[in-house]
């Protein structure tokens, strides 16, 4: 292993922030510093972090070089020292990372279709949001722009949270959605919305027009 290697095996993002003087709340989430942040948006896992807000992310290096304006080595150095780290000799086996999820495999099936099924649906919405967005505020609302007005911002957090989020709270959001058919509920809509957008009835029927 290389000094950057050693250090990212051996000291944690929340340990770095801590030594460093960034505050954190008791759900691991700080200010941002990557943007004018008014309410902690930036939330501190383990191997990296990751801002809700502007999307800013990198492991605890580059956490390091932002917080002390230092550059890449002159960070992994300082961590390294801070930290009692020997560069020459590698991390014991206590500190490299060990999957938390039994059945890992299986997990990965389920968290990717739970991606896909989010990514189609989120699009589904944006396009719901435009398509039946009312021409003038005083024709009621399509059930499906009330909809679209009220899950983006939720999915797209979920999305997030399947793309950048520690394994702990994927599993959980996984566990969630797989539940009670939550996703498979959501894949139909799209599936539904498709055929409608070609005219095709739920019976594999062409519409006629007219």
């Amino acid at each position: 292993m290389n000094l950057f290697e050693t250090v990212k095996a051996s000291v944690s993002v929340p340990a770095a922030a801590k030594m460093y003087g960034l505050q954190a709340n008791y759900h691991g989430m700080a200010k941002c510093l990557f943007h004018d942040d008014r309410h902690p948006s930036m939330k501190l896992n383990e191997d990296y972090f990751y801002c809700f807000g502007c999307g800013a992310t990198g492991d605890v290096i580059d956490l390091v070089v932002k917080l002390l304006d230092l550059r890449p080595y002159e960070a992994a150095k300082k961590l390294a020292v801070d930290f009692g780290i020997d560069p020459d000799k590698p991390p014991s086996a206590a500190v490299l990372a060990k999957p938390k999820h039994p059945m890992i495999r299986a997990f990965r099936n389920d968290e990717r279709y739970c991606q896909r099924v989010l990514c189609d649906y989120l699009h589904l919405l944006e396009g719901w949001k435009v398509r039946y967005a009312p021409k003038n505020m005083d024709e009621d609302f399509d059930d499906r722009f009330v909809e679209a007005c009220q899950m983006l911002d939720y999915i797209e957090y979920l999305a997030d949270i399947l793309t950048v989020g520690d394994l702990e709270l994927r599993t959980a959001t996984v566990k969630d959605l797989m539940k009670d058919g939550t996703i498979g509920g959501l894949e139909e809509k799209v599936r539904r919305d498709c055929l409608e957008e070609r005219g095709i009835t739920e019976y594999g029927e062409k519409r006629i027009a007219g």
